[in-house]
């Protein structure tokens, strides 16, 4: 049997030629969309931790919107400023990028020493992401159930008793240190590398109490494992809404924790738009808002230069509360 072939008129191939040369336009432009490869987003905490939970809450919903993996890699250490610094020093091509936030960009300025980067001037800051206040939680020993019971007993027994963190420089950290002020009490502070760690040692009764981000305690309090004495926000907490304030025995406490979506500085503009955008959808969808709030956060977009604006504020704020608590890092 012969195959009987059938010849290609010269018009077909030239409207082949010309589907060609009008696609490939468009194939490099699709090339070119950002984000076009995966993107790594440094969290310089622990894994484990609330701020865990939440970033990869967080980079689910933009790997979602944008087609490419977002993935997490923590990197802890010195209060989030191992991480940042590796930040700081990444390409600033928008496919390394990180959570900044309170502890790196508004208490590290003031409490440490000397800094391997400018919390300022080294970042670009694309919006901020979520705020949630922390949780003061004790060991089931300790006999204070009330925070007016806990600043009594810590007044008869000034040094004895101890309070874990996430670091030096964490809202943790100031948490404590602020309770100590206002309180006029004396407690031995204990940092640890990130805020998982602390809460183990916290169950195993090495530590007395610490000021913990909600989502990471939460489980513990509810549980039984940990007694939850109060939030340290200015309101009280949805989530928790029978829980008291400090404020509430303490008038004026008021320490939450922030976080931005950050990347290195001299990011383009171009890049720095299209993550705004991005963040904006992800940051008010009902999903992802519904989601933060199981966690006790609230989902919070701003503009890159509200975002700046309200880092330098918040910098200024935060300055004579660290430096009145005599904490310093050298």
């Amino acid at each position: 049997m012969t195959l009987k072939t059938r010849p290609i008129g010269r018009r077909i191939v030239v409207a082949g030629l010309a589907a060609t040369t009008f696609a490939a336009p468009a194939i490099v432009s699709a090339q070119g969309t950002y984000p076009n490869k995966p993107i790594r987003y440094i969290n310089p905490f622990p894994a484990g931790g609330g701020t865990d939970t939440l970033s990869r809450i967080f980079c689910a919903k933009m790997s979602e919107l944008t087609g490419q993996q977002w993935i997490v890699e923590n990197k802890g250490g010195s209060g989030g400023n191992v991480g940042m610094d590796a930040l700081a020093q990444s390409a600033p091509d928008g496919y390394t990028l990180g959570l900044g936030g309170i502890a790196s960009h508004a208490i590290s300025p003031t409490l440490y020493a000397k800094l391997p980067f400018n919390a300022k001037n080294d970042f670009t800051f694309v919006t901020t992401i979520w705020e949630l206040p922390n949780l003061l939680v004790v060991n089931l020993d300790l006999p204070a159930k009330s925070v007016p019971e806990l600043i009594e007993l810590l007044r008869k027994n000034p040094g004895k008793y101890s309070y874990g963190s996430a670091g030096s420089g964490t809202t943790l950290h100031l948490s404590g240190e602020l309770f100590k002020i206002m309180a006029k009490v004396d407690m031995v502070h204990v940092p640890y590398r990130g805020g998982a760690p602390a809460m183990q040692d916290l169950l195993a009764g090495q530590i007395n109490m610490m000021f913990d981000n909600i989502p990471s305690a939460l489980g513990q309090a509810r549980s039984g494992k940990v007694r939850a004495l109060a939030v340290t926000s200015a309101k009280r907490s949805p989530v928790l809404p029978d829980l008291p304030t400090i404020a509430e025995t303490l008038p004026g406490f008021d320490i939450s924790s922030w976080t931005t979506l950050t990347g290195p500085a001299k990011l383009p503009p171009d890049i720095i738009a299209r993550l705004s955008e991005l963040s904006k959808k992800a940051l008010e969808s009902d999903d992802l808002k519904a989601k933060f709030l199981e966690h006790a956060s609230v989902a919070i977009w701003r503009t890159p230069a509200d975002t700046l604006a309200y880092r330098d504020a918040e910098e200024a704020r935060l300055a004579p509360i660290i430096k009145a608590s005599g904490a310093r890092v050298d």
